[in-house]
């Protein structure tokens, strides 16, 4: 799904402000804001938050895909039992994020950082 041709917030949001007599500070303080992204350290930042979003919803489905499993009551259904389970999916989350996951992070990423993809696509 090719995106590219969709103004950003961002941009939509620093030409409304541009547009108006008064928002000529706003439309500085915005760009500078986007250039900050520009960044590297922002830029890894940026990059751990949308894994670590992806890292969020993966473990949300996986308990909800656990909820859908009868459950086996070989060795009982105790809460200590829960507890791992759900710690077990949330290191299995986390490390199915950062091996690439389901491609969200990297999606969520390149809509965030517009400026920054552009700059990593001319290297």
């Amino acid at each position: 799904m090719q995106i590219n041709g969709i103004q950003s917030p961002l941009a939509a949001s620093v030409n409304a402000a541009a547009d108006t007599s008064t928002g000529g500070a706003l439309a500085a303080k915005i760009t500078k804001a986007a250039q900050n992204i520009q960044n590297p350290k922002q830029a890894a930042k940026l990059r751990q938050a949308c894994q670590d979003m992806e890292a969020v919803f993966l473990n949300l489905l996986l308990s909800k895909m656990r909820e859908t499993v009868p459950k086996d009551t070989l060795f009982g259904d105790s809460s200590e039992e829960n507890i791992m389970r759900s710690m077990l999916d949330n290191e299995m989350s986390k490390n199915m994020a950062k091996a690439g996951g389901i491609g969200l992070a990297d999606m969520l990423y390149r809509q965030l950082s517009p400026t920054v993809v552009s700059k990593e696509k001319t290297k």
